[in-house]
């Protein structure tokens, strides 16, 4: 029940400002926990296509494709945000992406 009340919390803040890029982004997280895989991928498309440079998106939706088995979708996420990391000097960020893109490498060593 309490994150059905999170979902419907964020949903609707979402529908009073459409560009808030936290809201979208926490509520692609809030499916994500749900098991709602398909739409959060959508929400975090979504977000990717509309802001860049929200460097918190990548690692998340390359993990979600990486769960899904999609290997090559993953990988092309991931050195996407790995550059977004970089434009915004965000070291942290650009390390966990990176850390991830090395495991599925170690997956899969011929792609």
């Amino acid at each position: 029940m309490m994150n059905e009340d999170r979902l419907i919390a964020l949903l609707d803040f979402l529908e009073k400002d459409p560009s808030d890029e936290f809201t979208r982004f926490a509520l692609a997280l809030e499916y994500r926990k749900l098991g709602r895989t398909d739409e959060a991928v959508e929400q975090l498309e979504l977000l990717r296509s509309r802001s860049p440079d929200y460097v918190g998106t990548y690692y998340h939706l390359g993990s979600m494709y990486r769960e899904a088995g999609d290997a090559e979708q993953a990988r092309a996420v991931l050195k996407m945000g790995a550059k977004a990391a970089d434009n915004q000097r965000d070291h942290h960020a650009k390390a966990e992406i990176l850390s991830l893109l090395n495991e599925l490498d170690d997956i899969d060593p011929f792609a």
